[in-house]
């Protein structure tokens, strides 16, 4: 079990939130399981243990950025899958379990409608060192929900003084939540928003090439700072965009783990060639749990219930994997962070 939690003022019941939030349908076979243990989200230790071996390339030297976090939805995972669990707020779950993994910052996003109020106090709250960023706007899945008062409430939110950009945001042909034609206008009305306000963009885009490619050609300048999301639609339209965008960076989450999803790793293998491949280490936590971490937790059973920022680590590995030679997790983890300072500033 965890054992340094305790209730903080984040310990208020999210109903609303849950209400509100875009709905998420992880890729990958979906099977009952238990749930493992709780203390089986603590993840090896940097300094290791004779409990939990900790490979090399997870040393206490490395500084783990995510860029791409949900906190809130996280927690609330948390609490969902680990209902007597010991972390009953935020805070505490950020203290808990990241603490001495090496997390140097996250940007966290909120991207429902009607925007959900609690992201101030989730901003305004210190982490013991953990830098705080975070990203607004509205997700394809909530387009039809979009409103003046909407509008409002995130322009009040992009001008506080830790967020760093506008998102996620983008068009979402897969599931089709909202009309496409709403999921269009708004997409080009809060990237019109963005460049009147300078912020950097956070892109969400699937199964959407051709309307994504044109109304972001068409509307956002080139050298903008925009990263695509946990991409994994066709190769080929990525790199379109990487030619046309040279600020853009292209988001790497656990997903490129999965043996379901086959694009994003072409595209990654094919992106070493570049002097500084243009990636960003995300989690898009709670979901896309990296494959690839299950061989380093000795003695679990089953599948763990949600994925978190200290996790960034195992799909570094990934990557370096994928790119060979002297590639190695420490070194993609450290271009991940000159990247994501590069685009966010963090």
């Amino acid at each position: 079990m965890l054992t340094r939690c305790h209730t903080r003022s984040l310990i208020r019941p999210f109903t609303r939130a849950l209400a509100t939030s875009p709905t998420r349908k992880p890729m990958g076979k979906k099977s009952k399981r238990s749930v493992p243990s709780e203390s089986f989200l603590l993840l090896p230790h940097p300094s290791g243990s004779q409990e939990t071996p900790t490979p090399t390339w997870y040393g206490p030297d490395l500084e783990i950025v995510d860029t791409h976090t949900h906190l809130l939805s996280t927690f609330q995972a948390y609490r969902q899958n680990y209902p007597e669990g010991a972390c009953n707020s935020i805070a505490d779950f950020v203290r808990d379990l990241y603490a001495g993994r090496n997390i140097h910052s996250i940007v966290d996003v909120w991207c429902e409608a009607p925007v959900i109020s609690q992201w101030r106090e989730v901003a305004d709250t210190k982490y013991d060192g953990i830098k705080y960023n975070f990203v607004i706007g509205v997700h394809p899945h909530n387009a039809k929900e979009y409103t003046p008062a909407v509008e409002k409430d995130i322009r009040e939110a992009l001008a506080h003084p830790l967020n760093v950009g506008l998102g996620e945001i983008g068009l979402d042909f897969h599931y089709d939540l909202s009309p496409r034609a709403i999921q269009i206008d708004v997409f080009r009305q809060q990237l019109l928003l963005a460049i009147s306000l300078d912020k950097p963009l956070t892109i969400h885009t699937r199964e959407a090439d051709s309307d994504t490619e044109t109304i972001l050609k068409e509307l956002v300048p080139r050298d903008w700072r925009i990263h695509i999301h946990c991409f994994t639609d066709a190769p080929a339209f990525a790199q379109r965009l990487l030619d046309w965008f040279p600020n853009l960076h292209i988001g790497v989450t656990g997903v490129i783990t999965f043996a379901s999803n086959l694009n994003t790793a072409e595209l990654v293998r094919g992106m070493k060639e570049e002097h500084k491949p243009r990636i960003l280490l995300e989690t898009d936590a709670p979901y896309m749990v990296p494959s690839n971490l299950y061989g380093s937790l000795q003695g679990m059973k089953g599948r763990l219930p949600l994925c978190h920022s200290a996790m960034i680590p195992w799909t570094a590995q990934f990557v370096a994997n994928l790119w060979g030679d002297e590639w190695n997790a420490e070194r993609v983890m450290k271009l991940g962070r000159e990247n994501a300072k590069k685009v966010y500033g963090v």
